[in-house]
């Protein structure tokens, strides 16, 4: 097994047949949520430019290929973490209840479910529900001494006691969806992945539930962030990603 490594390919045969077992010490991943299919999109928005739903061919699966889908990843993710080691599992309301049920059948313990509310949430077209401004991440660990640094988390919480004193970090974290200089962006000005994640959420996540030296892996490494932040924390990181076009962005960005 290579530390530092970017894999080309499917996450399931690459943690079964490359990675070894029980060598990885905090899992990020951000799978498809299974929502793509109806292609909207809103050009000429005032507020955040133009808009277009997650409309991809790996985001389209029946729900019975859905759910044997996640059986499938997270038990590969079972194998290769480390006993008290820690996986976390970004989804909406869409794919959050085939992630609670893998996770409860291979023996995890949930620990928190994350609350992302976003602080620019993208436009309610439809105007016949509540504007979705929130998506989850669930962290779940495999054992009973996971690493929690929770003085580190009380140091970096943006939120302060009244008298500005350190406050305990908790399960809801306000966070842009990602803009500006951070997101990585085609020629056609388009955001190249469309479902990039905040580096301060990677920040937090990686931060908390491992060490300098730990091994950080992303089986669905899409442009790259998980990795790029792991490797400015001084944690070894492997990522695997099947889009070519994706991997490539994540090769080059592991190179700044």
């Amino acid at each position: 097994m290579k530390k530092n490594q970017l894999y080309l390919g499917d996450c399931v045969e690459i943690m079964t047949n490359q990675i070894e077992k029980e060598s990885v010490n905090l899992i990020f991943a951000d799978p498809p949520y299974n929502l793509s299919g109806n292609g909207l999109h809103w050009k000429g928005n005032k507020t955040g430019g133009d808009w277009y739903m997650v409309n991809e061919e790996w985001d389209r699966m029946s729900a019975p290929e859905y759910l044997q889908f996640t059986r499938k990843w997270i038990g590969g993710a079972y194998r290769i973490l480390k006993d008290g080691g820690s996986i976390y599992i970004s989804c909406t309301y869409h794919n959050i209840s085939e992630v609670m049920i893998v996770l409860k059948q291979l023996d995890f313990k949930i620990n928190n479910i994350i609350t992302w509310q976003k602080t620019n949430a993208m436009p309610n077209m439809t105007r016949r529900v509540f504007t979705h401004s929130t998506e989850f991440v669930v962290w779940a660990v495999k054992g009973k001494k996971w690493i929690f640094n929770y003085e580190d988390l009380k140091k970096m919480n943006p939120d302060k006691q009244k008298d500005g004193s350190l406050k305990q970090m908790r399960d809801v974290w306000q966070l842009p969806l990602v803009q500006g200089k951070e997101r990585i962006r085609g020629k056609d000005n388009r955001a190249i992945h469309p479902t990039q994640k905040p580096e301060e959420m990677l920040r937090r996540i990686i931060l908390a539930s491992s060490n300098k030296g730990d091994v950080v892996l992303d089986p669905f490494l899409g442009s790259g962030t998980t990795t790029f932040v792991a490797k400015k924390l001084g944690r070894h990181w492997i990522g695997i990603e099947k889009d070519k076009k994706y991997f490539k962005v994540a090769e080059n960005r592991m190179k700044l």
